[in-house]
C-alpha cells in the first residue's frame, strides 16, 4: 500500500536510513510497548504525508536488536531523523505529530 510506513530491519537500515537518497524518519518500537502503539498512527500518517520525499518507517527492536544496540537505544519509542548519513534529530517517548512535521520540513528545506 502506497504511503505505508517502511519496515526497517538490521539488514536494510544502513542502506535505507543512513545512506538513502532522501531523509529517513525511523520509529524504534516493540509490540509489547504501549506508548509505541500510541505513536504508531502518527508514524503512519507521516509516511503518507511525506511519501516520496522522506522515508518514514518503523523498526521492531525485538526483531532487530543489532541496530538498536549500535545506536544506543535504551528507551522506546525512540524516533530518529537521518539526513545525508547523519543523525539530525532524536526524540524519546511519544511526541505530537507537529514536532515531527516541523523537523521534517526543516530537513527538506535545508
Amino acid at each position: 500500500m502506497a504511503g505505508a510506513a517502511f519496515q526497517f530491519t538490521d539488514a536494510n537500515f544502513d542502506q535505507q536510513a543512513v545512506n538513502g537518497s532522501m531523509p529517513a524518519l525511523v520509529d524504534f518500537w516493540a509490540e509489547w510497548c504501549g506508548p509505541c502503539r500510541m505513536l504508531g498512527p502518527t508514524i503512519e500518517e507521516l509516511a503518507k504525508d511525506y511519501s516520496g520525499r522522506v522515508l518514514v518507517g518503523k523498526m521492531d527492536t525485538d526483531a532487530n536488536q543489532a541496530t538498536a544496540v549500535k545506536l544506543g537505544i535504551q528507551s522506546i519509542p525512540t524516533v530518529m531523523l537521518f539526513k545525508n548519513g547523519k543523525l539530525v534529530q532524536k526524540w524519546v517517548g511519544v511526541r505530537p505529530k507537529a514536532e515531527f512535521t516541523k523537523a521534517l520540513d526543516a530537513a527538506l528545506a535545508g
